[in-house]
């Protein structure tokens, strides 16, 4: 089985291909997107869902795993265009027939680490450890989706979703 789990983001989307083989976790793909934030809107969003669907369509995931939308309080303004990402994500996935399931950040920690409110280094950490990444320059949005990834493969193991 392979998930995709992606980080949606503003300026940085981070995704990450998981295989499940033999009882075991391997990672095909990570990365980021990081469209130039001068250009327009549609541009940055054109951008994402061609390389998105490029993922898609060259890993062939059994499902995509989407960070859920959190936006605070004091940053309302965010919600909207983080949507616009979003739907760009769900359309990339609807258009290839893949399942796409979302889940928020506490319930992905709680699963792997046993900690809802750990930070992003340490699900960073956990992650490079679990699947035996030396690169120093791993980024926390790759580390995010990969970590989305696991925590799905975790709690569909164990039906817990």
């Amino acid at each position: 089985m392979r998930i995709l789990g992606i980080d949606p983001g503003l300026v940085t989307t981070g995704y990450g291909v998981v295989a499940l083989e033999g009882g075991g976790v391997k990672i095909l793909e990570a990365g980021t997107i990081e469209p130039d934030p001068k250009e327009l809107l549609e541009n940055r969003l054109l951008r994402l869902h061609g390389h998105i669907t490029t993922v898609l369509k060259d890993y062939q995931p059994d499902v995509v795993v989407l960070e859920k939308l959190y936006a605070h309080y004091k940053h309302p303004a965010t919600a909207p265009v983080l949507g616009h990402v979003r739907g760009v994500i769900c359309l990339s996935v609807a258009q290839q027939k893949i399942k796409l399931v979302e889940q928020s950040p506490k319930r992905i920690r709680k699963a792997l680490m046993g900690n809802g409110n750990a930070t992003k280094v340490q699900v960073q950490e956990f992650v490079k450890r679990v699947l035996n990444i030396k690169s120093p320059a791993f980024k926390l949005d790759a580390s995010d989706a990969l970590g989305l990834a696991l925590g799905q493969a975790h709690m569909m193991r164990y039906k817990l979703i």
